[in-house]
This record gives C-alpha cells, structure tokens and sequence, in this order.
C-alpha cells in the first residue's frame, strides 16, 4: 500500500515539536503516537510499527514530546505532557477531519495520553504499546487510579516478561476497568516487546504489534 510522509511542526504553547504523518492511501483510521520516556519518535520500535500498520490501512501521526525536542532528557512533568497531547491532537483533527482519531503510545507516551484523555482530551480511543503500571519491582506504587474513569475503547498490548506491569495486576486492572479494555499478552516479551532466544531488530518489534492493533481499530 503506496504511503506518504510528511514532517510536521505542531505548535505547542510559545513552542513547536516535530512530528512524522505517515498516511497510507486509503486509511480507515489515525492513531497519533507518542515515544516513551527514553527515546523520540524516531526510535526504530516507533518507526518500524507506524511501517507495518501503514500497511493494513491506519495512518500514524508520531510526535516528541518538549523535552525531547529541547534536547533534554527527564521527562516533561503529566502537566506538560498532557498539554503537548492536546495541542497535537487538536492540530491532527483539522488537518484529518473525516479520519477516526486515536491516541497511544509506547510506555510513557500511551500513559500521557491516557491521562489527557482522563482531562478531556477527544480520542475514538486509545492504544498502549507497553503500558507503565508501575515502577519495576514497585508493583505496590500503580498507575492505574484514572483508568477507570475512561469510556472509550483501550487496548493493552503488553509482555509477559515486562517488568513495568506484572501479569496477575495488569489482569486485575484491565478486568477492573471493564467490557472497553482489551489484553492481549505478548509470550516472553519484555517491556521492549524483545522476546528471549528471539532475534529480532527493535523496528521488526514494533511490527509484530501492528496486526492486533489495525484488528483493534477496525
């Protein structure tokens, strides 16, 4: 399926970050997503998902965050990240008016993107690659408490090996928020979807995901 790429600067306050609109011919849907914590939007994992989903019919809109474009490394603070959300959102709406959007993200992004749409952000619904539940070996300090005010659709897609979110809690949380949240477990993923004995590039990870989330938006 024949895509177009296209760089964007999306203003975001006094200020702009980069984004990448990847839009196949005919896409049934957007889903605008955002790195984690670690990395920007030009990360292989982001980059080699956004490919392969472009292929089954859903466009992407990625984005950095400030802190990422300002060159810093700690991570904006809920406040600015959740603002950057809902400026690029709001951007991606009027450049796609006839598109479903949707909103997700790897690890942290998919986190800030659930808490903006807990404050009110619009989104058709949302979609986690790898969602943060806790600190590793903190499973007591959760993540979880706006979850369950959320109504639209979410899809956990998640590792069994990832240390960000044990399986028995994720379980209790997905089942706790409702009908509208979906699981699907990668077997011996970990919470860069890496699988042990498996040799495979970060971009051929966020590839594998693509399936069960162009089945997700349909």
């Amino acid at each position: 399926m024949p895509t177009t790429e296209t760089s964007l600067k999306i203003a975001v306050g006094e200020r702009a970050v980069s984004a990448i609109h990847l839009r196949p011919e005919q896409p049934f849907a957007t889903l605008v997503l955002a790195h984690g914590a670690g990395a920007g939007m030009d990360h292989p994992f982001l980059d080699g998902f956004s490919q392969a989903v472009a292929g089954l019919g859903v466009a992407t809109v990625r984005f950095n965050f400030p802190y990422r474009e300002a060159g810093r490394r700690f991570p904006d603070r809920p406040p600015v990240a959740v603002a950057a959300w809902r400026a690029v959102m709001e951007h991606v709406a009027a450049i796609v008016p006839d598109q479903p959007l949707w909103a997700g993200g790897k690890s942290f992004g998919g986190r800030m993107a659930s808490m903006a749409v807990a404050e009110g952000m619009n989104a058709k619904g949302l979609v986690y690659l790898g969602y943060p539940l806790h600190p590793p070996g903190k499973p007591e300090k959760l993540r979880d408490e706006h979850l369950y005010g959320l109504t639209a659709p979410m899809l956990f897609l998640q590792g069994t090996r990832d240390t960000f979110a044990t399986t028995e809690l994720l379980e209790r949380v997905v089942a706790a928020i409702g009908p509208t949240a979906a699981l699907q477990w990668v077997e011996g993923g970990d919470h860069s979807f890496a699988i042990k004995g498996v040799k495979r590039t970060a971009a051929e990870a966020g590839a594998s995901l693509a399936p069960a989330v162009a089945a997700f938006l349909r």
